[in-house]
Protein backbone atom coordinates (compact mmCIF):
# COMPACT_ATOMS: atom_id res chain seq x y z
CA UNK A 1 0.00 0.00 0.00
CA UNK A 2 1.10 3.48 -1.35
CA UNK A 3 0.58 6.75 0.79
CA UNK A 4 -2.55 8.16 0.29
CA UNK A 5 -3.27 10.87 -2.30
CA UNK A 6 -5.71 13.59 -2.27
CA UNK A 7 -8.31 11.77 -4.67
CA UNK A 8 -9.20 9.30 -1.83
CA UNK A 9 -10.93 12.13 0.40
CA UNK A 10 -9.65 10.60 3.42
CA UNK A 11 -9.61 14.58 5.04
CA UNK A 12 -13.40 14.32 4.73
CA UNK A 13 -13.93 10.90 6.88
CA UNK A 14 -15.18 11.47 10.60
CA UNK A 15 -12.04 8.91 11.15
CA UNK A 16 -9.19 10.45 13.37
CA UNK A 17 -5.45 9.74 12.69
CA UNK A 18 -5.14 7.01 15.11
CA UNK A 19 -7.85 5.35 14.05
CA UNK A 20 -6.69 5.70 10.36
CA UNK A 21 -3.75 4.06 11.20
CA UNK A 22 -5.24 1.09 12.43
CA UNK A 23 -7.30 0.36 9.41
CA UNK A 24 -4.49 1.21 7.16
CA UNK A 25 -2.07 -1.50 9.29
CA UNK A 26 -4.89 -3.95 8.83
CA UNK A 27 -4.96 -3.32 5.20
CA UNK A 28 -1.59 -3.92 4.70
CA UNK A 29 -1.91 -6.92 7.26
CA UNK A 30 -4.54 -8.21 4.88
CA UNK A 31 -3.12 -7.34 1.68
CA UNK A 32 0.40 -8.60 1.51
CA UNK A 33 -0.18 -12.49 2.10
CA UNK A 34 -3.11 -12.82 -0.97
CA UNK A 35 -0.63 -10.71 -3.51
CA UNK A 36 0.66 -13.95 -4.81
CA UNK A 37 0.89 -12.41 -8.20
CA UNK A 38 3.12 -9.57 -7.07
CA UNK A 39 5.88 -12.43 -6.14
CA UNK A 40 6.59 -13.70 -9.39
CA UNK A 41 5.74 -10.36 -11.71
CA UNK A 42 7.93 -7.23 -12.29
CA UNK A 43 6.18 -4.68 -10.48
CA UNK A 44 6.07 -1.53 -12.02
CA UNK A 45 5.13 1.60 -10.05
CA UNK A 46 3.60 3.37 -8.12
CA UNK A 47 2.90 5.83 -11.04
CA UNK A 48 0.57 7.64 -8.90
CA UNK A 49 -3.58 8.34 -9.78
CA UNK A 50 -2.76 10.47 -12.69
CA UNK A 51 -0.65 7.38 -14.44
CA UNK A 52 -3.18 6.13 -17.04
CA UNK A 53 -1.56 4.21 -19.57
CA UNK A 54 1.15 1.56 -20.17
CA UNK A 55 3.84 2.14 -23.12
CA UNK A 56 4.00 -0.53 -25.73
CA UNK A 57 7.21 1.10 -26.86
CA UNK A 58 5.22 0.38 -30.67
CA UNK A 59 3.24 2.17 -33.03
CA UNK A 60 0.23 2.17 -35.74
CA UNK A 61 0.34 3.32 -39.16
CA UNK A 62 -2.23 6.89 -39.96
CA UNK A 63 -3.70 7.67 -42.88
CA UNK A 64 -1.17 10.83 -42.74
CA UNK A 65 -1.10 13.93 -41.97
CA UNK A 66 -4.12 16.69 -41.27
CA UNK A 67 -6.25 17.62 -44.18
CA UNK A 68 -4.94 20.37 -46.01
CA UNK A 69 -1.48 20.15 -45.36
CA UNK A 70 0.78 21.06 -48.50
CA UNK A 71 3.55 19.21 -49.63
CA UNK A 72 3.04 16.29 -47.33
CA UNK A 73 2.75 13.44 -49.59
CA UNK A 74 6.23 11.75 -48.52
CA UNK A 75 5.32 12.11 -44.69
CA UNK A 76 5.42 9.38 -42.41
CA UNK A 77 2.65 9.46 -39.74
CA UNK A 78 1.97 6.97 -36.80
CA UNK A 79 0.53 6.51 -33.60
CA UNK A 80 2.05 5.20 -30.22
CA UNK A 81 0.07 2.61 -28.95
CA UNK A 82 -0.44 1.97 -25.14
CA UNK A 83 -2.63 0.09 -22.93
CA UNK A 84 -4.69 1.73 -20.79
CA UNK A 85 -4.83 1.30 -16.97
CA UNK A 86 -8.26 0.08 -15.12
CA UNK A 87 -9.38 1.42 -11.78
CA UNK A 88 -11.17 -1.25 -9.04
CA UNK A 89 -12.47 0.23 -6.08
CA UNK A 90 -13.73 -2.85 -3.57
CA UNK A 91 -16.47 -0.87 -0.77
CA UNK A 92 -16.38 -1.76 2.67
CA UNK A 93 -17.52 -0.37 5.99
CA UNK A 94 -16.41 0.51 9.30
CA UNK A 95 -18.69 0.81 12.29
CA UNK A 96 -18.23 4.47 14.00
CA UNK A 97 -18.51 2.63 17.06
CA UNK A 98 -15.36 0.99 16.36
CA UNK A 99 -13.54 3.80 15.48
CA UNK A 100 -14.54 5.58 18.97
CA UNK A 101 -13.43 2.58 20.31
CA UNK A 102 -9.69 2.45 18.73
CA UNK A 103 -9.11 6.29 20.19
CA UNK A 104 -10.32 4.87 23.40
CA UNK A 105 -7.24 1.97 23.30
CA UNK A 106 -9.16 -1.11 22.06
CA UNK A 107 -6.58 -3.35 20.53
CA UNK A 108 -8.69 -5.55 18.40
CA UNK A 109 -11.28 -3.71 16.57
CA UNK A 110 -14.04 -5.45 14.28
CA UNK A 111 -12.59 -5.05 10.61
CA UNK A 112 -14.27 -8.24 9.11
CA UNK A 113 -15.65 -6.27 5.95
CA UNK A 114 -12.00 -4.86 5.76
CA UNK A 115 -10.95 -8.20 5.83
CA UNK A 116 -13.36 -9.55 3.20
CA UNK A 117 -12.68 -6.58 1.02
CA UNK A 118 -8.92 -7.08 0.70
CA UNK A 119 -9.79 -10.47 -0.20
CA UNK A 120 -11.83 -9.17 -3.15
CA UNK A 121 -9.08 -6.69 -4.32
CA UNK A 122 -6.29 -9.30 -4.01
CA UNK A 123 -8.45 -11.69 -5.92
CA UNK A 124 -8.78 -9.38 -8.73
CA UNK A 125 -5.04 -8.55 -9.13
CA UNK A 126 -4.46 -12.06 -9.00
CA UNK A 127 -7.23 -13.33 -11.33
CA UNK A 128 -5.99 -9.77 -13.89
CA UNK A 129 -2.27 -11.60 -14.24
CA UNK A 130 -3.27 -15.46 -14.33
CA UNK A 131 -6.65 -15.47 -16.09
CA UNK A 132 -6.99 -12.31 -17.81
CA UNK A 133 -9.26 -9.20 -18.12
CA UNK A 134 -11.32 -9.22 -21.00
CA UNK A 135 -12.73 -6.05 -20.41
CA UNK A 136 -9.66 -4.57 -19.70
CA UNK A 137 -7.88 -5.36 -22.61
CA UNK A 138 -5.60 -7.72 -20.63
CA UNK A 139 -4.32 -11.22 -21.38
CA UNK A 140 -2.96 -13.16 -18.34
CA UNK A 141 -0.69 -15.94 -18.63
CA UNK A 142 -2.91 -18.38 -19.05
CA UNK A 143 -4.29 -17.23 -22.11
CA UNK A 144 -0.42 -16.47 -23.96
CA UNK A 145 1.40 -19.70 -22.63
CA UNK A 146 2.63 -21.26 -25.90
CA UNK A 147 2.30 -24.72 -24.03
CA UNK A 148 -0.82 -26.87 -24.20
CA UNK A 149 -2.09 -27.22 -20.57
CA UNK A 150 -0.93 -30.13 -18.96
CA UNK A 151 -3.59 -32.03 -16.55
CA UNK A 152 -2.32 -32.98 -12.68
CA UNK A 153 -4.86 -35.75 -12.44
CA UNK A 154 -6.75 -36.32 -9.34
CA UNK A 155 -3.53 -38.56 -7.75
CA UNK A 156 -0.94 -36.04 -6.04
CA UNK A 157 1.83 -38.68 -6.06
CA UNK A 158 2.32 -37.91 -10.13
CA UNK A 159 2.43 -34.11 -9.53
CA UNK A 160 6.09 -33.97 -9.11
CA UNK A 161 6.48 -35.58 -12.64
CA UNK A 162 4.37 -33.87 -14.01
CA UNK A 163 5.73 -30.37 -12.83
CA UNK A 164 9.30 -31.67 -13.65
CA UNK A 165 8.09 -32.17 -17.11
CA UNK A 166 6.55 -28.73 -17.32
CA UNK A 167 10.24 -27.19 -16.00
CA UNK A 168 11.90 -29.11 -18.88
CA UNK A 169 9.60 -27.71 -21.10
CA UNK A 170 10.26 -23.92 -19.95
CA UNK A 171 14.20 -25.30 -19.99
CA UNK A 172 14.50 -26.48 -23.62
CA UNK A 173 12.92 -23.02 -25.01
CA UNK A 174 16.12 -21.37 -23.03
CA UNK A 175 13.74 -19.92 -20.18
CA UNK A 176 15.82 -19.92 -17.17
CA UNK A 177 14.93 -20.24 -13.42
CA UNK A 178 14.32 -20.17 -10.48
CA UNK A 179 10.65 -21.63 -11.03
CA UNK A 180 7.65 -21.25 -9.08
CA UNK A 181 4.17 -22.72 -8.42
CA UNK A 182 1.43 -20.40 -7.93
CA UNK A 183 -1.67 -22.90 -6.84
CA UNK A 184 -4.95 -22.17 -5.34
CA UNK A 185 -6.01 -22.44 -2.08
CA UNK A 186 -7.70 -26.19 -2.69
CA UNK A 187 -4.55 -27.07 -4.41
CA UNK A 188 -1.97 -25.84 -1.87
CA UNK A 189 -3.71 -27.70 1.16
CA UNK A 190 -3.55 -31.14 -0.80
CA UNK A 191 -0.24 -30.54 -1.40
CA UNK A 192 1.05 -29.67 2.08
CA UNK A 193 -1.19 -32.36 3.34
CA UNK A 194 0.55 -35.04 1.83
CA UNK A 195 3.46 -37.30 2.10
CA UNK A 196 5.35 -39.57 -0.46
CA UNK A 197 6.68 -43.51 0.27
CA UNK A 198 9.41 -43.21 2.89
CA UNK A 199 7.47 -39.57 4.66
CA UNK A 200 8.91 -37.61 2.04
CA UNK A 201 6.77 -34.10 2.31
CA UNK A 202 5.43 -33.56 -1.33
CA UNK A 203 5.79 -29.64 -1.04
CA UNK A 204 9.34 -29.87 -0.44
CA UNK A 205 9.56 -32.13 -3.60
CA UNK A 206 7.90 -29.93 -5.64
CA UNK A 207 10.05 -27.06 -3.97
CA UNK A 208 13.17 -29.04 -4.92
CA UNK A 209 12.28 -29.78 -8.40
CA UNK A 210 11.05 -26.10 -8.78
CA UNK A 211 14.37 -24.43 -7.57
CA UNK A 212 11.78 -21.82 -6.36
CA UNK A 213 8.54 -21.94 -4.27
CA UNK A 214 4.72 -23.21 -4.02
CA UNK A 215 3.03 -20.04 -3.61
CA UNK A 216 -0.58 -20.05 -2.45
CA UNK A 217 -2.48 -17.85 -4.66
CA UNK A 218 -5.84 -17.27 -4.34
CA UNK A 219 -7.89 -16.20 -7.30
CA UNK A 220 -5.98 -19.15 -9.50
CA UNK A 221 -7.52 -21.62 -11.36
CA UNK A 222 -5.42 -25.18 -10.91
CA UNK A 223 -1.79 -24.20 -10.41
CA UNK A 224 0.52 -21.94 -13.01
CA UNK A 225 4.29 -22.79 -13.58
CA UNK A 226 6.22 -19.31 -14.21
CA UNK A 227 9.93 -18.26 -14.48
CA UNK A 228 10.56 -16.06 -11.36
CA UNK A 229 13.87 -15.16 -13.31
CA UNK A 230 12.10 -11.71 -13.62
CA UNK A 231 11.57 -9.81 -16.97
CA UNK A 232 9.22 -12.05 -18.46
CA UNK A 233 6.11 -10.20 -16.95
CA UNK A 234 5.15 -6.73 -15.56
CA UNK A 235 2.50 -5.70 -13.47
CA UNK A 236 2.18 -1.55 -14.33
CA UNK A 237 0.41 0.06 -10.87
CA UNK A 238 -0.90 3.77 -10.78
CA UNK A 239 -2.72 3.66 -7.80
CA UNK A 240 -1.24 1.31 -5.58
CA UNK A 241 -4.09 -0.44 -3.32
CA UNK A 242 -5.12 2.39 -0.89
CA UNK A 243 -7.69 3.33 1.24
CA UNK A 244 -10.02 5.76 0.38
CA UNK A 245 -13.63 7.48 1.86
CA UNK A 246 -17.47 7.61 0.38
CA UNK A 247 -19.82 8.70 2.87
CA UNK A 248 -21.28 7.93 6.26
CA UNK A 249 -23.93 8.18 8.58
CA UNK A 250 -24.91 7.98 11.92
CA UNK A 251 -23.58 4.55 11.91
CA UNK A 252 -21.18 3.52 9.85
CA UNK A 253 -18.09 4.65 7.62
CA UNK A 254 -18.20 3.91 4.38
CA UNK A 255 -14.64 3.50 2.59
CA UNK A 256 -13.16 1.47 -0.18
CA UNK A 257 -9.89 -0.36 -1.37
CA UNK A 258 -8.86 1.16 -4.79
CA UNK A 259 -6.07 0.07 -7.44
CA UNK A 260 -5.77 1.46 -10.77
CA UNK A 261 -3.51 -1.44 -13.13
CA UNK A 262 -2.75 -3.14 -15.72
CA UNK A 263 -0.92 -5.92 -16.89
CA UNK A 264 1.71 -7.18 -19.60
CA UNK A 265 3.15 -10.81 -21.01
CA UNK A 266 6.48 -10.21 -22.31
CA UNK A 267 7.57 -13.63 -22.87
CA UNK A 268 4.60 -16.17 -23.55
CA UNK A 269 7.47 -18.86 -22.93
CA UNK A 270 8.03 -18.53 -19.24
CA UNK A 271 4.95 -20.28 -18.13
CA UNK A 272 3.27 -23.48 -18.35
CA UNK A 273 -0.46 -24.15 -16.84
CA UNK A 274 -1.34 -27.44 -14.95
CA UNK A 275 -5.29 -28.18 -14.81
CA UNK A 276 -7.01 -29.95 -12.33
Amino acid sequence: MTTPSDHLLRAHAPIPTESWKAIDDEARERLTPLLAARKVVDFVGAGGWHRSAYSLGRTSPLAGPPPGVTGAAEVRTRTRRVQPLSEIRVPFVVGRDEIDDIQRGAADPDFDDLARAARVAAEIENRTVFHGWPAAQIEGIAQTTTYPTAALGADCLEWPGIVARGVDALRRNGIGGPFALCVGPDLYTQIVESTELGGYLLLDHLKNILGGEVIWSVGVDGAVLVSARGGDFVLDVGQDLAVGYSHHDADTVHLYIEESLTFRVLEPDAAFVLSV
